[in-house]
């Protein structure tokens, strides 16, 4: 057995076991432990009941205004959806009324890029900009709703005479459209010059058709320039003519229906391939013919048609 160690108390002058007095330290030390994580929990809750930190503070204040603006922001998310609603039915009655077709139902074009491109925005920064976009929506729908009224009170009054808006040839596809107004190539003098009117590529003895009610107000033929002409006035300072005409079918003076057959397409006049040449005229303003089709054609052949009559250098006469 062997011997056991015996140290020096110097507080009680006496000798005891090294064993006990490194179990009085152990306890010592892990009593310590304990009350230095104790105080440490209780400082802590203390902290967080009764102080807030810089960052605290600014969500708190954030919430509290978030819990102030939603209400306004939410009556007025529901206000444009009505109003949104509303624009919907009224555009399609325009069509239906006085295009006589149904509204383009187009793809919705958004403004994807709404936040900051950052992952750093605060709650305060997105209230604030998601009121202004409201905002801006809430101003934009309102000068609609003014556009609408306007364009409604034209259409209702009894003077009210629709501009051509019909395609005047019968058959017609998209891939028919040629040039249109503007400063096109001569296809005889290879020289750029004025091109008053939009050009169609039809076959010869296509029928070609009246672009609105009217009277017809001259009828000419001839062996140059635009060839055989027919000109119709159809009110309100609105005019058409069709040229380089195989024949006509109408008389000066004559009231036509839009739709009806007025002529056919031919070579006449100084043309370059068969095909009708149209023009519309405002008083004495000469117009591109393309802007008054869109009621007459889906979006993609009317789409199609703004591009080609664009893009094509070189016109038929």
């Amino acid at each position: 057995m062997g011997k056991k160690k015996y140290v020096f108390d110097s507080e009680d002058f006496s000798v005891g076991k090294a064993e006990r007095k490194g179990r009085r330290l152990a306890f010592t030390a892990l009593k310590l432990f304990v009350a230095s994580i104790s105080l440490t929990v209780v400082y802590y809750i203390v902290f967080a009941v009764f102080f807030s930190t810089d960052k605290e503070r600014a969500l708190q204040n954030e919430n509290r205004m978030l819990e102030r603006i939603y209400p306004e922001m939410e009556r007025k998310a529901v206000l444009l959806e009505d109003v949104v609603e509303g624009l919907k039915v009224r555009d399609t009655k325009i069509y239906e009324d006085i295009f006589e077709t149904e509204a383009p139902q187009l793809d919705r074009i958004l403004d994807t890029n709404l936040l900051p491109l950052t992952d750093s925005i605060t709650e305060e920064d997105l209230v604030k900009l998601t009121e202004a976009k409201a905002g801006k929506l809430m101003s934009d729908a309102a000068v609609v709703e003014a556009n609408m009224r306007r364009i409604l009170e034209v259409l209702s009054a009894e003077e009210y005479v629709a501009p051509p808006m019909h395609i005047p040839l019968n058959g017609f596809s998209m891939p028919m459209t040629g040039a249109s107004v503007g400063r096109k190539m001569n296809p005889f003098f290879k020289v750029m010059g004025q091109h008053d009117g939009l050009d169609f590529m039809a076959p010869l003895g296509s029928e070609v058709v009246a672009a609105a009610d009217g009277t017809v107000i001259s009828v000419s033929r001839s062996r140059k320039g635009p060839g055989n002409v027919v000109e119709i006035a159809h009110g309100n300072g609105y005019r058409t003519r069709y040229a380089h005409l195989q024949d006509f079918s109408v008389r000066k003076g004559e009231s036509v229906s839009r739709g009806e057959v007025i002529g056919h397409v031919g070579m006449s006049g100084q043309s370059y391939a068969p095909h009708l040449h149209y023009e519309v005229w405002k008083d004495t303003l000469v117009c591109d013919p393309v802007n008054y089709f869109f009621g007459s054609v889906n979006p993609d052949e009317y789409a199609g048609m703004s591009i080609v009559s664009v893009v094509t250098g070189q016109s038929l006469d």
